[in-house]
């Protein structure tokens, strides 16, 4: 594929301002349905919050379609209330595959007929599937003239399922391209590589590159609050605090976390750490109970989920991420709003954030903003936390790389222009 074939990796700016206020005076708003499997904790809950909020305007309207969280998850629906955000709920959609489905399908056609959206927005796999057949079904039952767009926070076709359901999901995948998809948003290049050069989903035409957004002014002065955290787990000053944040889930592969904290104890004395879990999920007892049994439970502390990322993100001095599959992970984007060093398994749209490798050591690598190891390799994890942890002058130098990076590339407000005018190109044709 030549450069000119990669898709954009964020659209130009259209008109703002009074020239937006002026085409909206004469023009009817554009009707957005934005659909989402479940508001549990994570990125994608946010985005679509936010996003919805945003778009409430003389430009656009926005209605936000979303399925219930399971149990063992723990629901974000409170994000919504505090953006003013009131989705309608379907209580039979739900992350994993099940005779509901048909009644899911139903609800959210019967949905669309009352909205009548001149775009239909769908955000991760299961409402990705959902939502656009519905879609499919809107626009050729009735004739009308709606665009479907559908983004990837991550995927699906590795490390999730056996190979049978893998390969079941990559044939729907590709036949919802074909049929009832007009333009597919991933988030990060290197997601794009995977799904559509490697998995072969979809036209190289329909795909746009639209990194995620978030609320940086939310961790400003970051130092102002770095010892409530500290206090709260009783954490001297000369320990450093490595913490892994995200849903106790198999993907995330906490489980090679407890490794490496078992091969520090093991090979390493200096400089002191502790290790803090962030996040909560029906793995939580058999992760505690992993720790028991490798003898690193002292070692750890479990902090479930938490509402305040500006205070616990502050208290930490080294973010992890030990994933097998992500696609742009918002806790390492967060890490680096707080100028925190990551380093992470080197997996889908990780590698994009952390930028080129500037060095291979020891079976890990030194990149741009932080360190890389190989996925599911604790010894290598190890090596590239011990890293970090021996050198504080590389830990200022990650964090502050880091902090120019997503100031420049992951404001939410960029976010929002990107895919105005992507629905504004959209509404075009």
């Amino acid at each position: 594929m030549t450069k000119s074939q990669i898709p954009n990796s964020k659209f130009e700016s259209g008109k703002t301002g009074l020239a937006a206020n002026e085409n909206s005076a004469i023009k009817k708003p554009i009707k957005i349905v934005r659909i989402i499997a479940r508001l549990n904790v994570g990125g994608p809950a946010r985005h679509v919050v936010w996003l919805t909020k945003a778009m409430q305007d003389g430009e656009y309207q926005t209605a936000l379609l979303a399925g219930t969280v399971p149990e063992g998850e723990e629901d974000m629906g409170y994000f919504a209330v505090e953006n003013n955000v009131a989705p309608f709920f379907i209580e039979e959609m739900s992350r994993e595959l099940s005779p509901k489905d048909a009644i899911s399908l139903w609800k959210i056609y019967r949905q669309l007929q009352r909205e009548n959206p001149d775009i239909i927005h769908t955000h991760t796999a299961k409402a990705g599937t959902v939502g656009r057949i519905a879609g499919f079904l809107y626009r050729w039952l009735g004739w009308k003239n709606v665009k479907i767009v559908h983004t990837f926070h991550g995927h699906i076709f590795h490390s999730y399922y056996g190979n049978l359901k893998t390969k079941i999901f990559l044939i729907i995948e590709k036949t919802l391209a074909k049929l009832a998809t007009d333009k597919i948003v991933v988030i990060s290049r290197q997601q794009f590589e995977e799904i559509h050069e490697k998995f072969g989903v979809g036209k190289t035409s329909q795909f746009e590159i639209i990194p995620l957004g978030i609320d940086l002014d939310s961790f400003a002065d970051w130092r102002l609050r770095r010892n409530l955290l500290r206090e709260e787990i009783g954490a001297n000053e000369d320990e450093i605090l490595v913490g892994l944040v995200g849903r106790l889930t198999e993907v995330k592969n906490h489980s090679m976390f407890l490794k490496v904290v078992k091969i520090w104890q093991e090979k390493y004395s200096m400089p002191k750490l502790k290790f803090v879990i962030i996040g909560d999920g029906h793995l939580r007892e058999p992760l505690e109970t992993e720790a028991t049994t490798l003898g690193v439970k002292d070692s750890i502390i479990f902090l479930g989920n938490r509402n305040d990322a500006d205070v616990f993100y502050a208290g930490l001095d080294i973010i992890a991420l030990t994933s097998l599959n992500e696609g742009t992970p918002l806790s390492l984007i967060e890490a680096m709003a707080n100028e925190k060093p990551v380093v992470s398994t080197a997996v889908g749209g990780v590698v994009d954030l952390l930028g080129k490798v500037e060095e291979e050591n020891q079976g890990f690598q030194i990149c741009e903003r932080g360190v890389s190891a190989v996925s599911n390799d604790a010894e290598s994890f190890c090596k590239g936390l011990h890293y970090l942890a021996n050198d504080a002058k590389m830990r200022e130098i990650f964090g502050r790389r880091g902090r120019d990076f997503v100031e420049t590339n992951y404001g939410k407000n960029r976010l929002v222009n990107d895919l105005t005018n992507l629905y504004r190109q959209l509404s075009k044709n």
